[in-house]
């Protein structure tokens, strides 16, 4: 790509790659330290990714007692994972940052005795003022300029990034930068929930091509139910649900949200399931609709109020977006293992806060937000006298990044292989190890094929084949993650190894591309509640 003519070469302290909360977070909080920063978004900054489509709930606790039991809490629900320091300072930054967006004028409503109520955030109005706040502090945003490649000078320290323009018909871009944040999303194999169209992992390959390496990928086989015919993954109104076969007996589930993961396994057996939320007081039914009007919307298109009428559902694979696997971090400034190279929201591992168990919307809400500014202030102190504009070096093997040979497979070819190993729930919510190894096998003779390059595209769609080599590198993580642990813990079900494995009271690393490597992390969980480690 450095080879084409016409390059758009810019340069900046900080270069954040990305266009969800996490990103504006951190190009915001650079920007606080007086660094010139550059935000380049796949899509446009503020409307793209899942929280702009729908919002979430946040892990937002005052400071206080209630703080560390709710630490405790959830280290016990995390099996046994996480991280309590990083968990900690989670909690304060994210309470402190929501603080700030409320002066920025964030539209929080109030209880009825006029204390603020900042526990959610609808996505379309949260994102339309980050995108005001980041326009604000001075960053430069460039919609539509998806990044395919980082570059590194000759020590390889990252020091920008390269990408195209793709409503200018793919001119190709080149930034020079201090210092590089990632926050491209996680990956949901473009399984077409709600918002995840731009949630393929390329941040993850581009890091990866450097050396980097991810943690609790095998925790990436989250699933989330909705209409049959709907994306819509808000499933939080489920826990009003009673659900039901096809023939109108009552499934026996649990109460509240565990009903959900019940209703879970019997999809897997191949069975349909309807729910009805007739378990929702009446007195909550209004609001549970102004909450989330996103999720009633096709209901109501369809004629069925949920309420008195049962309704099918489905799963739907949201993968790392709501699972828990991203790049490790080796720094309280969220640095990743390449000197120069930051990463933040669902692109970085959850697990130091999350464990084996998903963030839902509420900590990977939080996490946003933290995390994001951890790393747009760790990329400002990083950046800082370092010089722009030297050497770039690309990668070396950036699969994807120029035509393959006649008759190479296409990118839809690419997406559909990869997917039929991962969007099954036989794949990912069930796993075995008999199944896990075929899928191995299946990904690496993929991985082999698109060595060579991918079926020419317009210039305009030239990151399509880097979204579907992003997509084959993170399926084989999360397969080698998953068959490195050799037990059942949180989102890692095991149908032949059920049950918890007190040797794996580890977090599990993965990386490599052409050779995908595990291992052991040899930094361990640091816990305040001595019952999580039971």
């Amino acid at each position: 790509m450095s080879n084409l003519p016409d390059v758009d070469e810019l340069t900046t302290d900080v270069l954040v790659v990305g266009g969800g909360p996490a990103a504006t977070w951190a190009a915001i909080s650079a920007a606080e330290t007086g660094s010139q920063v550059t935000l380049v978004d796949k899509g446009f900054c503020g409307t793209s990714g899942a929280t702009a489509a729908g919002g979430n709930n946040l892990w937002l606790i005052p400071r206080g007692p209630r703080r560390e039991e709710s630490v405790r809490e959830s280290e016990v629900a995390a099996g046994g994972l996480t991280d309590s320091e990083w968990m900690f300072r989670v909690l304060a930054t994210s309470w402190d940052r929501i603080e700030l967006l409320a002066q920025w004028g964030y539209p929080f409503p109030s209880a009825p005795d006029g204390q603020p109520l900042r526990s959610s955030l609808q996505g379309p109005e949260y994102m339309r003022r980050m995108r005001r706040k980041a326009h604000r502090s001075g960053v430069r945003i460039l919609d539509h300029h998806p990044a395919l490649e980082l570059s590194t000078d000759a020590e390889g320290v990252v020091n920008g990034a390269r990408g195209i323009a793709r409503q200018d018909d793919g001119r190709p871009w080149q930034i020079s930068a201090g210092a590089v944040v990632l926050a491209t999303g996680g990956t949901a194999f473009l399984s077409g929930t709600f918002g995840t169209n731009v949630d393929t992992g390329d941040g993850l390959l581009m890091a990866a091509e450097l050396g980097a390496s991810l943690s609790g990928m095998e925790f990436s086989g989250a699933y989330a139910l909705a209409p049959e015919w709907g994306v819509h993954t808000k499933g939080r109104m489920l826990q009003w649900a009673s659900f039901y076969d096809e023939h109108g007996r009552p499934l026996a589930t649990e109460l509240g949200l565990g009903g959900r993961q019940d209703a879970q396994r019997v999809l897997t057996q191949g069975r349909r399931v309807f729910a009805r939320l007739d378990r929702a007081p009446l007195a909550m039914r209004q609001t549970m609709r102004d909450a989330q009007p996103n999720y009633f919307l096709p209901l109501d298109k369809a004629g069925i109020d949920p309420f008195t009428t049962a309704y099918p559902i489905r799963m739907i694979h949201e993968g790392s977006v709501r699972g828990t696997g991203g790049l490790r971090l080796i720094g309280p400034d969220c640095a990743t293992t390449v000197p120069g190279l930051f990463a933040a929201g669902d692109a970085a591992t959850r697990e130091l806060i999350t464990g084996a168990v998903s963030g839902g919307g509420s900590r990977n809400g939080s996490w946003a937000i933290a995390s994001g500014t951890f790393a747009g202030r760790g990329a400002a102190e990083f950046s800082r006298g370092r010089a722009r504009g030297a050497e770039h070096r690309g990668v070396a093997t950036g699969l994807g990044l120029g035509p393959g040979r006649a008759g190479a497979p296409t990118v839809e070819d690419v997406v559909r292989a990869t997917q039929s190993h991962v969007l099954p729930p036989l794949r990912s919510f069930l796993k075995t190890a008999d199944r896990l190894a075929e899928s191995a096998a299946a990904l690496d003779t993929l991985w082999r094929d698109v060595s060579e390059g991918l079926a020419p595209v317009p210039r305009r769609d030239s990151y399509k084949p880097r979204q579907a080599i992003a997509m084959i590198a993170a399926a084989r993580w999360t397969t080698a993650a998953s068959l490195a642990r050799t037990e059942s813990r949180g989102l890692h079900r095991r149908e032949d190894l059920p049950h918890r494995d007190h040797r794996y009271d580890h977090r599990i690393l993965v990386g490599g591309l052409d050779e995908v490597w595990t291992a052991a992390d040899p930094v361990l969980p640091r816990l305040v509640s001595s019952e999580s480690a039971a």
